[in-house]
Order: structure tokens, then sequence, then C-alpha cells
């Protein structure tokens, strides 16, 4: 389950361990409070730190979130945000890069947001990645990091291509040949829980696309004969000029069964993945 800084207390942790939750994603984003207050988020870093101690009592599987390429953040101040995540004797840490999406706050004034520049963003990128494996949390999807046996099974499942159950307002789910959703609003929801709509038929073309592309985001790959076994055809048949080209690019490498981003793919996974949607 995420939980927020700032939202829970000891009583609420031990509920949420009392009724089966065995696992936290807290998130923090930054140990800098001046940039906590830029991203309009309700806790500091004390209450951070709070949070993650208090939830040590219950819980042995934590991950935190943290960003980079925040308005004013600066290479320093990653790096005091890492050096203290690594510190805190946590299981998982996964990290984001700010997007400015239409209909945000940042939206709206993105022309006078101080960005780190293009530049900045990947030497702070560069940090994280060089720097967590030497701490013990191995990167095994492109933005996540965790301690041995520690991966988030939960997301694992979505980049394995598992079936998922969604429950609760607007919740989806996935049963490898349809993807449905439950009514959004949550007064109906209530009314008819069982109520879905389907938003996707997975045809034969979706599936080797997301097969393709999901799996590409974990550093261990995707397996040709996976591939083969799940579709009946050779990915090479389907997929030989994609592969080719960003074999070709330093992006994708095929060792054996295996075809895999690359340490300079997974900067560019967006483009290697897009080009997989034929």
């Amino acid at each position: 389950i995420e939980i927020n800084p700032g939202t829970v207390d000891k009583n609420y942790l031990r509920d949420l361990k009392n009724i089966g939750f065995n696992r936290l994603s807290i998130g923090v984003q930054s140990f800098d409070d001046n940039l906590l207050k830029i991203l309009g988020r309700i806790h500091d870093s004390k209450t951070a730190l709070n949070t993650i101690q208090t939830a040590k009592n219950f819980f042995d599987n934590i991950s935190i979130d943290l960003m980079y390429g925040l308005p004013e953040q600066t290479l320093a101040d990653l790096k005091n945000s890492v050096e203290l995540a690594t510190s805190l004797d946590i299981q998982h840490i996964s990290i984001y890069g700010l997007e400015i999406e239409k209909g945000t706050n940042f939206y709206s004034r993105r022309d006078n947001l101080n960005l780190p520049s293009d530049e900045l963003c990947a030497e702070m990128y560069d940090f994280i990645t060089e720097t967590l494996p030497t701490k013990n949390f191995l990167r095994y999807e492109i933005s996540n990091f965790a301690k041995k046996n520690f991966g988030s099974r939960h997301n694992i499942g979505y980049w394995t291509g598992k079936k998922y159950f969604g429950f609760g307002a607007g919740a989806h789910s996935y049963n490898k040949k349809i993807r449905t959703a439950n009514i959004s609003d949550v007064g109906e929801y209530i009314k008819n829980p069982l109520a879905k709509n389907i938003e996707e038929v997975i045809t034969k073309k979706i599936a080797m696309e997301e097969f393709c592309f999901l799996g590409l985001r974990m550093t261990a790959g995707i397996d040709t004969k996976d591939f083969q076994n799940n579709f009946g055809e050779n990915i090479f048949s389907v997929y030989d000029k994609v592969i080719k080209k960003n074999i070709s690019l330093g992006l994708l490498e095929n060792v054996g069964d295996k075809i895999f981003l690359t340490a300079r793919g997974m900067k560019f996974g967006n483009m290697v993945f897009a080009d997989f949607l034929l």
C-alpha cells in the first residue's frame, strides 16, 4: 500500500499491518524542506524520517520514492537525499524524474519554474544509477532499485503480464484478454461495485507489443523463448528491424535468449518502447 508522510500515525500503521498489508511505499520525494514546499507537500523531512522510523516497527519491507529534476534542485540537494535514504535500513527505492503534465499546477506555472537544465538532470540521473548499486540497492527496473529479494512483486506482475484485479472506484483489472475499469464515481461504485466498463480488448498484436515494451523495463529484459511459447512466433520474425535498429544505436543488446536495454538504453527507454508499437 502507498502512504504519504504526515497522513499516518502509529495506530494507523499498526492497523495496516494487522489487516494484511506486508509492504509500504512511502511518498517521500525529497529530504530537502525547501523542495518539499515547492512540490506542495504537506510534510517536511523530519516528518518523513519519523514516518519511516515508525513504520519500521511494523514492516520489514519498506520502499520510498525520490524525485529528481525538481525546480531549484541542485546536484548537492539530490546527493544529500540519496545518501540519507540509503542510510535508513529500508529495502527499496524508486526514483522518478519530474514531468510537467498538462492540467497540473506546475504546467500553468511552467514558464516561471526554475527547472534544472537537461545536462543537470542527466548528471542527477547518472549519480542515482551509479550510487545506489554501491549501497546494495540493485537496479531491477528502469526506475526501481532494491536490496536482494525485495523487488516489488506487485509491479513485477504488471511488467511480466500477470493477471491483476482492481478494487475500488476507477480501479482497473486485466485477465490477459480484456482490460476493464470499475465505475469512477464513488457513489455509483458503491451502488454497483461489480459493474465494469471494457476499456480495451487485448489482441495478439497488443499482447506482443506489451510483452516487449513492458518486459524491457526490467533489467533482465525479455526472453525470446517465452515470446515463442506465448505467441507461437519467433520474435525476430515480428520485430527484426526494430531490434537491429536499437542494437545499432547502442540501446538494446541481445545475448543468448535475452534481449535487454543497455545502460544507455535505460536513459532513452521510451524511444525504444515506441519502436515496438508497430
